[in-house]
């Protein structure tokens, strides 16, 4: 994991999870969950970030939430 911690309270534990939100109009109504979104929590404060799963394929989300 990086070095800097979590930007909230330090912590350098965190975790992932994998979501999917619906989004407005005909994919609201038929509950179609296409935007998928990996989110990296703080374990000690609980602190949140977002992640677009296609743009992170490729990348380590752990690095960008510590920075």
């Amino acid at each position: 994991m990086g070095e800097k911690g979590c930007i909230k309270c330090g912590s350098k534990e965190a975790k992932t999870k994998e979501v999917a939100m619906t989004g407005t109009g005909f994919s609201k109504i038929f509950d179609i969950q296409h935007n998928q979104f990996v989110v990296v929590y703080c374990v000690n404060c609980g602190y949140s970030e977002f992640y677009n799963k296609q743009s992170s394929a490729g990348s380590n989300v752990l690095d960008f939430f510590f920075g």
